[in-house]
């Protein structure tokens, strides 16, 4: 093992956090979860310092780190859907989107090139809204505060930037791929 490592290492902790995370929200412990949800969101910041700041960035990194949030988010949101928490059809929307944008990267990375792991704009303020969200609805249910209507609007915003962020994704790779054809297809 090598310092440059630590970084993966570190995500990989978050993926580990997962299964806690979600037996907590499962058995009402929505406190525990909370902790262990924020710890995981600072793992992330943190492993993200690291590979940028001490040059430890890899190939599995930047695979590893949006499939551990990922995994983290959708299988949270599944819990919370699951309990009643959150609306089905926001868990729906999350779901679609992440399964688009794996099933599409990959089918994108062996049907036309390789495909370059950063995330969008979009992405990213969608990422950082379901996040939120998260940690909202945790937070209402932890401190026993009382649902307002935030709530419902938050839930609209979020699946309004999940479609945005799926779409931008589909048009990225449709649009390289159409150019990586066009470019090259053999002369007549």
């Amino acid at each position: 093992m090598d310092q440059r490592d630590i970084p993966n290492l570190i995500t990989l902790l978050r993926m580990f956090l997962v299964l806690p995370i979600v037996w907590l929200l499962a058995n009402d412990y929505f406190m525990e979860s909370l902790y262990l949800f924020a710890f995981a969101g600072m793992s992330d910041g943190l492993d993200g310092f690291l590979a940028k700041r001490m040059g430890w960035q890899s190939r599995l990194g930047s695979i590893l780190d949006p499939l551990a949030d990922k995994l983290l988010l959708v299988s949270t949101c599944l819990m919370l859907g699951w309990i009643g928490l959150i609306p089905v059809w926001l868990v729906i929307g999350i779901v679609l989107r992440d399964l688009l944008i794996v099933v599409g990267g990959t089918i994108y990375h062996y049907r036309v090139k390789s495909y370059d792991m950063s995330p969008s704009i979009i992405s990213k303020i969608n990422t950082f809204l379901q996040i939120s969200y998260v940690i909202g609805v945790v937070m209402v249910h932890a401190f026993m505060w009382p649902v307002g209507e935030w709530m419902e609007i938050s839930s609209y915003v979020v699946l309004t930037t999940t479609v945005l962020s799926g779409a931008d994704y589909v048009w990225i790779w449709g649009w390289s791929a159409y150019r990586y054809q066009r470019a090259n297809r053999p002369e007549p």
